[in-house]
């Protein structure tokens, strides 16, 4: 499950989470590593700066692009010091700096700690100074009193989930948000929809989906509701699919119709040479597959590439 959560969040930040066309990332590797431009390199007293490109794309970059918001402290163009334990620190500042933004937004990240997100010598560097600190007992540069020594196959482990729990509050908080609920109270002002049961949009009528998540399946609903006729008059594999109403992302979705029926109403030139030769009531595994094959041929019909794969 984590692994394909994994693989869904990096999917959708490689394409949409960058500003100028898609920038591919690894959890947690690239993430790590690509934290900053600029380079400083000593050579005996003199000190030079190196360019990493401008094909480097930090964190920063990826949050600047999705709230327009720059972290207090941190520049786009930020440099790294020299000195490994002063870099060490200020990647744990930073790191800091990205959880308390993120908090303050409406993050829920209380088991992420700034530590978990470096890189593995930098989080033994981490560790190490913690120990000295702890022995030395008069020093108060971390306020935190519980360290957690970690294995390296423990803290690779950690850390991937660090970051992509990261990720998707970057997408609670950013992304969700933008839809907007100003129409929802047209969405069921149709006859052929104003007998199906609704679903509340207050905040805590669920516990399980936010507001803006519940803005989506009304969206769903009513798209699907209005649709299905249209889309399906002229199957050839069925009748016209009955009612239903959607109140999940996962079970309701799965046969492919859903999605179809939001495609032809945006999109009404795909149902003749897609969607009448979808199972209208499929049952075997093979007919979802069939669906879920037109369904996928039609988004790229109309270039809609999100790497959904059947």
């Amino acid at each position: 499950f984590f692994q394909k959560t994994l693989t869904a969040v990096k999917n959708w930040f490689t394409l949409f989470g960058w500003s100028k066309g898609q920038n591919p990332i690894s959890i947690p590797y690239s993430l790590r590593r690509d934290v900053c431009k600029v380079q400083k390199t000593s050579s005996q007293e003199k000190m030079f700066k190196h360019n990493l490109g401008k094909d480097t794309k930090t964190v920063y970059d990826m949050l600047f692009h999705l709230s327009g918001h720059l972290l207090p402290g941190i520049t786009l163009s930020q440099s790294l010091p020299v000195d490994p334990v002063e870099r060490m620190l200020q990647l744990h500042w930073q790191h800091s700096t990205l959880l308390a933004f993120l908090k303050s937004q409406g993050a829920y990240l209380p088991h992420v700690r700034p530590e978990f997100l470096l890189e593995p010598d930098d989080y033994k560097k981490w560790i190490k100074m913690q120990t000295v600190l702890k022995v030395m007992k008069n020093s108060d540069i971390f306020s935190d009193k519980h360290v957690f020594v970690l294995e390296d196959r423990v803290f690779e482990t950690i850390s991937k989930r660090a970051w992509t729990d990261v990720l998707l509050q970057i997408y609670k908080v950013f992304v969700l948000p933008r839809v907007s609920s100003r129409n929802t109270t047209d969405l069921f002002s149709l006859e052929s929809v104003q007998n199906m049961p609704r679903i509340k949009l207050e905040p805590l009528s669920s516990n399980i989906y936010s507001p803006y998540e519940r803005t989506i399946l009304t969206w769903l609903n009513r798209n699907y509701e209005k649709n299905r006729k249209t889309v399906w008059k002229d199957c050839q594999k069925g009748e016209v699919p009955p009612t239903r109403w959607i109140v999940n992302f996962d079970l309701d979705l799965l046969d492919g119709l859903v999605l179809a029926a939001q495609l032809g109403s945006y999109c009404p030139f795909l149902i003749a040479t897609h969607f009448v030769r979808m199972y209208t009531n499929p049952r075997l595994p093979e007919q979802f597959l069939h669906n879920c094959l037109i369904l996928v041929n039609a988004m790229h019909a109309v270039s809609l590439a999100v790497d959904i794969k059947v």
